[in-house]
């Protein structure tokens, strides 16, 4: 095999997928990235078994062929390469010699044929999107996927794609995100749950206007541009998210987001390191934001500035949900809704976006009394 390319073009290609490459890899195989020829481009893959990213670079190929390259070294070599040629020669032993006009390189590679077949997804089920509106979805439910091993449904994003919309769920017991998207549909009413570490490379990796997404019993394949992105779906029932979101809220608060959300960071610095809890007091047009630390007798409160009408209630909430529920409200101005002090509140932007819905609601917590 011999073949011809850009240090820069290959460089960007390897960063593309080597999240998929394990840090620590069951297989020796599993370290390496596949690289094949075909049609005047170099095809290169990497794998953990669980999640395939395929990318395509262009290359003046000589002499077709495949080899498995070592990945992490191959990468940190090119990333200290300025943007030249780099010339690659595989002898019938796997062994890899690049050469550029700065110095040769050489790396012992793997049998091609020993590398992980990429899953087949012939028999999938095939929906056309953009790109932004598949990452956009990403982006916004990403923050509230569940770590939990225990509760491995809740370890990904589910997505319910149906003929009217979309809709893109995620929960880890804490928060809940809801984003709704009626540019999205599919006649055949499709809904699986993908894991968040494939969802973090599709929002990272892929470079295309547009998005095919094939849907398999099995796997989801994301092809946008020269990458392409196949996960194994997480196979479990996902939870009834709908039971738990709260339907009469008729205590309403609109808050200016980016002051909120810096007086709720600037608040929690003085909250109990165990528990984050800080306490909302919502009053007639004012809202009074509170924090304590008992054991380093440490306090704080703040009061801003807020449309609410209704009776007085406090609420408390753990500062970095309620952060990073309010870090993914767009627009200038949040809309909190509630019912009482013991359910979950919940957030949206005060405006809503043509064609798309967010709610993400935010569990309370039992409030621990203390003077004024």
């Amino acid at each position: 095999m011999k073949f011809n390319v850009s240090s820069n073009d290959l460089n960007q290609g390897l960063s593309a997928v080597i999240g998929a490459v394990p840090s620590k890899a069951t297989l020796p195989i599993l370290e390496t990235i596949l690289f094949e020829s075909e049609d005047s481009r170099i095809k290169i893959t990497a794998t953990d078994l669980e999640i395939y990213i395929t990318e395509y670079i262009e290359a003046d190929i000589e002499e077709e062929g495949s080899v498995a390259i070592p990945a992490r070294r191959l990468l940190e070599t090119l990333r200290q390469l300025p943007n030249i040629q780099v010339f690659f020669e595989v002898d019938s032993s796997h062994n890899v010699e690049f050469k550029t006009d700065k110095g040769k390189y050489k790396l012992v590679g793997e049998e091609a044929d020993d590398f992980p077949k990429v899953p087949d997804m012939q028999s999938g089920t095939i929906l056309n999107t953009e790109t932004e509106l598949i990452q956009k979805a990403v982006n916004k439910t990403m923050f509230a996927v569940s770590s939990d091993d225990l509760r491995p449904a809740m370890m990904g994003v589910y997505f319910d794609i149906g003929a009217g919309d979309s809709t893109f769920v995620a929960t880890d017991g804490h928060r809940l995100v809801r984003y709704k998207n009626s540019d999205f549909k599919s006649d055949k009413p499709l809904s699986f749950i993908v894991p968040d570490k494939a969802l973090n490379l599709v929002s990272k990796s892929l470079d295309g206007d547009d998005c095919e997404l094939t849907v398999s019993a099995e796997h989801a394949r994301f092809s946008s541009g020269n990458t392409t992105v196949i996960t194994r779906l997480i196979n479990e029932q996902y939870p009834n998210y709908e039971s738990v979101i709260p339907r009469d809220n008729e205590k309403v608060l609109l808050v200016d987001k980016a002051q909120i959300l810096s007086t709720v960071r600037r608040v929690s610095v003085f909250s109990s390191s165990t528990t984050r809890q800080i306490r909302l007091l919502l009053q007639k047009d004012k809202l009074t934001i509170r924090a304590e630390d008992l054991d380093m007798s440490s306090e704080a409160k703040e009061t801003i500035s807020c449309d609410y009408n209704s009776d007085e209630m406090e609420i408390g909430f753990n500062a970095r949900y309620l952060a990073d529920v309010l870090s993914n409200v767009d627009g200038d101005e949040a809309r909190f809704e509630f019912s009482s002090p013991n359910r979950a509140g919940i957030v949206k932007p005060a405006g809503e976006k043509e064609h798309e819905t967010m709610l993400m609601l935010v569990m309370p917590v039992m409030l621990n009394s203390y003077g004024a």
